[in-house]
């Protein structure tokens, strides 16, 4: 894999934007995880890993970061049209009321922050209109910061791991080490579906997530629920 090269500006910068520390209630949201705690199918690290793993190789994460890449090359352009055709695009695959109500709020929290501290994001954010889903915010917010692609894409299918393994803490529940040791497991995949995701044309564009569909919808009636998703 090619190096990464980051000035300190867009390695802090794009630190900041992939930190669980962002206001955007990322913290909220398991993505139908606690459904298939629940139920059983996920009760141990090793579940974990294997959910995660065929959720990057086949999941709608892989079409989410896909289509924040094009947010970032949109933005890049100035290209206003195509970021509103993608981010309606994006809503409209969602398969469940949860999923889309998640990247729905967690994209106006983010272009809120981010219209607040560079104000010059404006005419982008409004060039998207309302709702905008928050790969096309982290879109834009990476094109702001000028991070490139590579960078981009590994900060937000990073945070992604992050914060489902922290949800898998919380609800197997898993230690605090084993779940750095999933993190760091994770590494070498994470790199892979980076390369295979920025080589992907628009038509390739699909993913095979009917488990995530099926635990989501069922954790619209779960009874007792620690988070939103």
């Amino acid at each position: 894999m090619e190096l990464i090269t980051l000035t300190n500006f867009h390695f802090l910068s794009i630190l900041q934007l992939a930190s669980p520390a962002l206001p955007v209630g990322a913290y909220s949201y398991s993505e139908g995880l606690e459904m298939l705690v629940e139920n059983g199918t996920i009760n141990n690290s090793n579940n974990l890993k294997d959910w995660l793993e065929a959720e990057l190789k086949y999941g709608s994460i892989r079409m989410d970061a896909a289509v924040m890449i094009r947010g970032l090359q949109a933005a890049n352009l100035g290209d206003w049209e195509g970021l509103k055709r993608w981010n309606l695009w994006l809503s409209a695959v969602r398969d469940t009321e949860e999923l889309r109500a998640s990247s729905w709020q967690m994209g106006r929290s983010l272009l809120q922050l981010l219209t607040k501290l560079a104000p010059s994001t404006v005419p982008l954010a409004s060039a998207v209109g309302y709702p905008c889903n928050y790969a096309i915010a982290f879109g834009i917010a990476s094109s702001h910061w000028q991070i490139n692609h590579q960078a981009a894409l590994l900060a937000y299918l990073h945070s992604w791991v992050n914060n489902l393994i922290t949800a898998g803490i919380k609800l197997i529940p898993l230690g605090q080490t084993a779940g750095q040791e999933l993190l760091l497991e994770s590494q070498a995949l994470l790199s892979d579906t980076m390369l295979e995701i920025l080589a992907l044309e628009d038509d390739d564009l699909a993913y095979c997530s009917w488990g995530l569909s099926l635990a989501s919808m069922q954790h619209e009636t779960q009874y007792t629920r620690l988070f939103r998703s």
